[in-house]
């Protein structure tokens, strides 16, 4: 097993959110997908203390469809360099807890999303979440796909960088979940947008319509 893989089965994937402190060897390891989003300062244009809201919506025919809000609450710099971040994602029942980030350069808006996914695969197959997890984190440094995009945020034009991933596509046991196993993620980042996430989605397509089967999304809305 290589070094990168060692890490990607072993490391919690908050861990990664702080990689920027990682050693120099085990940054080298790292794909370029997993340094954009797991060792980059997404939060460099910040001055000062700040609140991003975006928007989550799920869509599809598999379930009932549904809006709703994430924040992330972002200190001011600290002479480290890092952040402390709290991120309210999701509300009511659908609201999902993880501990405060202290002293972060990636934006934990990422792990929740990535762990939103996970558990929503272990719900919907009941397959095992730390499985699910390291498929995702096995297609980051494995198999990204990293295009660049021009996207719209607040009616301007923005420069971003997508990270393509179909984290279950290659999976020999992709038998045990086979109706899931061509869902889909993008993440899109930008140097332009506060807290540098655009956009986060998960989509799952029937091939044979095409229709969308389920549809979740993060898209950012505003700085506060």
């Amino acid at each position: 097993m290589t070094t990168r893989r060692r890490l990607l089965a072993l490391a919690p994937l908050a861990a990664l959110l702080t990689g920027g402190r990682a050693s120099a060897a085990e940054a080298d390891s790292f794909s370029e997908a997993e340094r954009l989003l797991f060792t980059s300062d997404h939060f460099k244009s910040l001055t000062s203390a700040t609140k991003i809201d975006y928007e989550y919506r799920k869509r599809g025919s598999l379930e009932e469809e549904f809006t709703d809000k994430v924040r992330v609450a972002v200190s001011a710099k600290k002479s480290s360099g890092g952040r402390d971040v709290k991120v309210d994602f999701l509300s009511g029942n659908r609201r999902l807890e993880l501990p405060e980030v202290q002293d972060a350069l990636g934006n934990p808006l990422i792990l929740y999303f990535l762990e939103r996914e996970v558990r929503e695969m272990n719900r919907l197959t009941g397959g095992s979440t730390n499985y699910y997890r390291k498929r995702v984190r096995i297609a980051f440094a494995e198999a990204a796909q990293i295009k660049p995009a021009t996207l719209t945020v607040a009616g301007k034009q923005v420069q971003a960088r997508e990270i393509h991933i179909a984290p279950y596509r290659e999976d020999p046991a992709r038998s045990r979940y086979e109706k899931f196993a061509e869902k889909t993620l993008v993440l899109a980042l930008s140097d332009d947008v506060p807290g540098s996430v655009v956009e986060m989605r998960s989509e799952l397509l029937q091939p044979s319509e095409p229709a969308l089967v389920i549809a979740e999304s993060v898209k950012y809305v505003a700085r506060r």
